[in-house]
């Protein structure tokens, strides 16, 4: 079976995209791996740290349980997505406990976001995550530069973020990270926010952000590693689709599946109603989107030779 991180790197190289669906309330799993199923398509289940502690995903080893119910390791894994050494509320975080519980509870990759400490610091913190996750044969992700949006205080327009520049990632830097930590997959800023999940301003419309493309292929460069984007939802398409051919090979999508289930819930206080806005949604997300239905041979194709399985789909 096929690692994750041959998975990505197939990706990688044949410049298409991996989905990773953060999943804050648990029967958001089963319709997410259906609709990859469905679509022949091949993604990733991850949960990060604020969607245990705003929402009600409720540790990794919840997650875990759950996805164990629905999984099929041919269309889907599962990753640890955004522990940070510092949170959204600037509070220090345990991060070495929650990584040895992940890799006991059998998540096959992690990221630590070490993006608000310094270049050093980052730098320090991801070495020793990438020391004890290797030692398991388990990809680490990083990150370099501000993906923001998670913050709980007010932040200047969207536009003026993006002509600023604030937070973007430093190409040399990123040289520099990538070679002194040896992570194996980078989260970049170039544009790209995360959805707010701050009280009162979770429920709004996603801004539609743009993308650097310039910045993101001299970052590929740089580094020589698949690019990771955070922020995945309402990026503008055309933007997500050339990013591909510039070295993106993760993307994370969560306000896009998170606010129908949270919409339709309300609506009719029905878990199952709000599974199918989630099951919807996704099959939108992985067709019409991305454009990657039918690529799970083209990424994952070793998995179907190993196991003798037909695709039938």
């Amino acid at each position: 079976m096929l690692s994750v991180a041959a998975i990505i790197d197939h990706a990688r190289a044949i410049g298409v995209v991996i989905p990773a669906f953060n999943v804050p309330y648990l029967p958001m799993i089963e319709p997410v791996v259906q609709a990859i199923v469905d679509q022949d398509s091949f993604g990733l289940i991850e949960t990060a740290r604020l969607e245990w502690i705003k929402f009600e995903s409720k540790g990794p080893a919840a997650v875990a349980a759950e996805f164990a119910k629905w999984r099929k390791s041919e269309y889907t894994r599962l990753h640890l997505d955004h522990v940070p050494v510092i949170d959204e509320d600037n509070q220090p975080v345990d991060y070495l406990s929650i990584f040895k519980e992940a890799l006991g509870l059998g998540y096959e990759s992690i990221m630590l976001d070490g993006s608000r400490l310094s270049l050093d610091e980052n730098i320090k913190a991801t070495r020793q995550v990438v020391e004890l996750a290797h030692a398991a044969g388990i990809p680490v992700e990083a990150e370099l530069g501000a993906v923001l949006g998670h913050e709980v205080g007010p932040l200047p327009s969207y536009e003026e973020l993006y002509a600023s520049g604030l937070g973007f990632t430093d190409v040399r830097e990123a040289g520099r990270f990538v070679r002194e930590t040896e992570c194996d997959w980078l989260s970049v800023a170039i544009g790209n926010v995360h959805g707010a999940i701050a009280a009162g301003r979770k429920d709004q419309k996603k801004i539609e952000a743009h993308l650097n493309l310039n910045r993101l292929e001299q970052l590929s460069w740089a580094t020589g590693i698949p690019l990771v984007l955070h922020g995945g939802s309402s990026v503008k398409q055309t933007d997500v689709l050339g990013a591909m051919k510039r070295g993106i090979a993760k993307i994370n999508v969560a306000t896009e599946i998170r606010q129908p289930y949270e919409v339709a819930f309300k609506e009719t206080g029905s878990i199952v109603r709000a599974q199918q806005a989630v099951y919807e949604r996704t099959v939108w997300v992985l067709h019409d989107y991305l454009g990657i239905a039918g690529i799970r041979v083209r990424v994952a194709g070793e998995i179907l030779e190993n196991t003798g399985e037909s695709a039938r789909h």
